[in-house]
Order: structure tokens, then sequence, then C-alpha cells
């Protein structure tokens, strides 16, 4: 005689909440650490907009009489700090990211078992995980 099939389970709807709640920690939590990576502060002279904007002239000047190798490069070059320029001129507003971690990083921490140490070694700021609530003494 075959096996009957264990009836389907609904889910409650504190599961349903507990779930939508996990999904918006992880996302808060994912955008922020994602800027704080995107924001690092790179090796070397910073590159204001000025800089970029005077490189990218120089590179327009150089190109007619550039061979095909260093066209190439130029041309590259030139694509890069066009990305770059439109990067640090968009700018992301990480306030508001960082509001949405202060929010969720405490329950989220205690929920994965994420200490304050790996929080530190990711890049979040000291004055953010004291904001949040996370403090030395939780790892």
């Amino acid at each position: 005689m075959p096996a009957k099939a264990p009836a389907k389970k609904k889910m409650t709807a504190e599961h349903k909440a507990a779930l939508a709640e996990g999904r918006a920690q992880g996302r808060a939590i994912r955008d922020y650490l994602e800027a704080l990576e995107s924001h690092k502060p790179k090796r070397g002279r910073k590159r204001t907009p000025d800089s970029i904007k005077k490189r990218l002239a120089r590179i327009e000047s150089d190109l007619p009489d550039a061979d095909a190798m260093k066209r190439l490069a130029l041309v590259q070059e030139r694509l890069d700090l066009d990305a770059e320029l439109g990067a640090a001129e968009g700018g992301v507003d990480l306030s508001e990211l960082e509001k949405g971690f202060v929010s969720h990083a405490k329950q989220y921490s205690a929920r994965k078992g994420i200490t304050y140490s790996a929080w530190r070694e990711v890049g979040v700021p000291p004055a953010t995980l004291k904001a949040a609530g996370i403090g030395r003494s939780a790892g």
C-alpha cells in the first residue's frame, strides 16, 4: 500500500512576518556593507573631479598623435575616468544606508552570531556599531 503524502502545512502570519523582517534586515546590512566597500579610501593621492577633468582633457589632446597601441590605452583610460567621474559626481547617500544598518544590525548580529570584531574587520566604523547598540563585549 503506498504511503500517504504528508499534508502541507500553511505558514503562520508570524512566520511570514519573521521571514519578511529577516529579508529587510539582510537587505539593509548588505546595502550598507556594499556602499562601505565601494567608498573605501584608496592608496595614493585622492583624485578630485577637477583632476579627473584635467586628465580627460590631456587624453583628448594626446589622442590624435598617438600610435594604435597608445590610442587604445588612452581610450580605455578615458572610459575608466568617465566612469570614475560619474561615480564621484553621483555619489551614494551613505547616511541613509547607515540609518538602515543601525536600525537592523543588533537584531541581525544576534540572529546570525556576528561579533563586534567581525563588523570591524569588514570596515564598519566603531561609532556606527555603537549607534546600533553593538559593543565590544559582544565579541
